[in-house]
């Protein structure tokens, strides 16, 4: 029955897109009925390949590249193996999509979305942007399995996937701008199981090209499916809300195609709607203007964060910070040893989460800011090995880790636009020693060099594919505009 309804579903995605491209859908309503959840479904059904802009196409090219990237060397991961075992373990005779770092394994399309979600943020990897979420893990997972879903004679091509990701991208960007408290670094839900939900519904709505009825249906339901605690940060449960995200989407996006229907004002603040307004309080929605009013993607205006080691965005202020003290340290006295450091001062926002003195798993790890400026100050870096759990429990980073104090500067905001790190030394004889970072090289005021991105990207890559086929991932996103059939990116996997 699922193989079936898989069948069905197929002619009538290919159907929708064959259509589309003969005739695109005449919008006719006035002002007056245009409502927010429409605009964002006129946009969805709309939106050309024409659009993107040189800067957008570049930009998201780089997020696809890194995240495929973050994805593999995340399959080697534990959580990543439970989640593939839990997927094994559930009948899909539909089984067409590609896994992560898994030549030769397939899944359901939902369920690939779902396990290739969680690997890209097993380690906390992924790219991060402004307003905090993580926007490329919870909409690339999804396009690659619906990709490899369709039949052979209505496959997207590349220039259809890359407008399908910077649909899903947009759609996030705009959903945080709607409000004030989404600035700055959660405190009560992990964005991307929220606003990543609506992102993937978004992209693969435009992929499998959703008339704008079924795209607002789409918007709704993933609302329904969308939200994740973030009480469950630091454990082995947060990488599900990515594979949750792209997942729950992609299902929305499926059922909208199948005929099922939804609140058409879910995005809207209306009197006696909590749709969308449930999770911000103070959510103050606008409609999104179509691309023929001048729309200007929010990837042009604002880059996205690529991290240089797997932890949370805020660690690598202070792991800048700290390597920068620990060289005038070694300048000061030829050499570096926990035993010249009476105290570490930390001078960082307020942000309870990522607040953990002694942690004790490699997720609690990636969300310390004592353990990330302790490490850097031991090991003068922090990287892939730092989280192991024969590092974490390290006398001599145990001795620095018990000299942690924190101070929160209150120009110090938790807004990852506007935060910074500083790292103060006090040593046994008293002198103190500081050093500061404003912006880390990776964040969106200060991109990773094309050379740099190669370089992480081909680091994580190779932990699970041979060189040729790293380079032939590496050309086919360079390439993504000609490539004729967007699947052969996933099958390269």
């Amino acid at each position: 029955m699922v193989y079936s309804t898989l069948q069905r579903s197929q002619k009538v995605f290919a159907a929708s897109r064959q259509a589309h491209k003969i005739s695109a859908e005449v919008l006719e309503r006035s002002p007056a009925e245009e409502t927010v959840t429409s605009s964002f479904a006129s946009f969805i059904n709309c939106v050309r390949p024409e659009h993107l802009s040189e800067a957008v196409r570049h930009r998201s090219k780089r997020m696809i590249l890194d995240s495929i990237g973050v994805g593999l060397v995340g399959s080697t991961t534990p959580v990543f193996d439970t989640a593939l075992q839990y997927c094994q373990q559930l009948y899909a005779s539909n089984a067409v999509s590609s896994v992560y770092g898994r030549k030769g394994l397939k899944l359901s399309p939902t369920l690939a979305a779902f396990v290739n979600g969680v690997a890209t943020h097993s380690m906390d990897f992924d790219d991060t942007w402004h307003p905090a979420t993580h926007p490329s893990g919870a909409v690339l997972p999804a396009l690659l399995a619906a990709s490899q879903m369709l039949p052979p004679s209505s496959k997207p091509n590349g220039l259809d996937f890359l407008l399908a990701f910077n649909v899903g991208i947009e759609v996030q960007g705009r959903l945080l701008r709607f409000s004030t408290e989404a600035h700055n670094i959660p405190k009560r839900f992990h964005p991307p199981s929220v606003v990543g939900t609506l992102g993937s519904a978004a992209a693969v709505a435009k992929l499998l090209s959703l008339s704008t009825t079924q795209c607002a249906h789409a918007l709704a339901m993933a609302a329904s499916l969308a939200g994740a605690p973030l009480a469950n940060a630091a454990t082995q449960a947060k990488p599900l809300h990515i594979g949750n995200a792209t997942r729950l989407g992609f299902e929305a996006a499926f059922l909208a195609a199948c005929g099922m229907e939804a609140n058409p004002l879910i995005l809207d603040d209306a009197p006696g709607c909590s749709g969308f307004s449930a999770f911000y309080s103070d959510y103050q929605p606008r409609p999104l203007p179509l691309p023929a009013h001048g729309h200007k993607f929010l990837l042009e205006k604002q880059d996205v964060a690529f991290k240089s080691f797997p932890a949370h965005l805020g660690m690598h202020w202070v792991v800048d910070a700290a390597k920068s003290v620990r060289n005038l340290l070694i300048h000061h006295y030829g050499f570096f040893s926990p035993s010249l450091i009476r105290a570490i001062l930390l001078r960082i926002p307020v942000s309870k989460y990522i607040n953990r003195p002694f942690p004790e798993s490699e997720h609690q790890a990636r969300h310390s800011f004592q353990f990330n400026a302790s490490t850097a100050l031991l090991d003068g870096e922090v990287g892939l090995s730092s989280f192991a759990e024969d590092r974490l429990h390290r006398p001599e980073l145990l001795e620095l880790l018990a000299k942690v104090l924190m101070e929160h500067p209150e120009d110090n905001i938790a807004n990852f636009d506007k935060m910074y790190g500083e790292v103060a030394l006090v040593l046994e004889n008293s002198d103190v020693l500081t050093g500061r970072c404003d912006t880390f090289y990776g964040h969106w005021r200060k991109p990773l060099s094309r050379e740099s991105l190669l370089m992480k990207f081909q680091s994580n890559a190779s932990r699970m594919l041979q060189e040729d086929k790293v380079n032939a991932i590496i050309m086919a996103v360079d390439n993504l505009e000609t490539l004729p059939d967007s699947s052969q990116l996933a099958c390269s996997l």
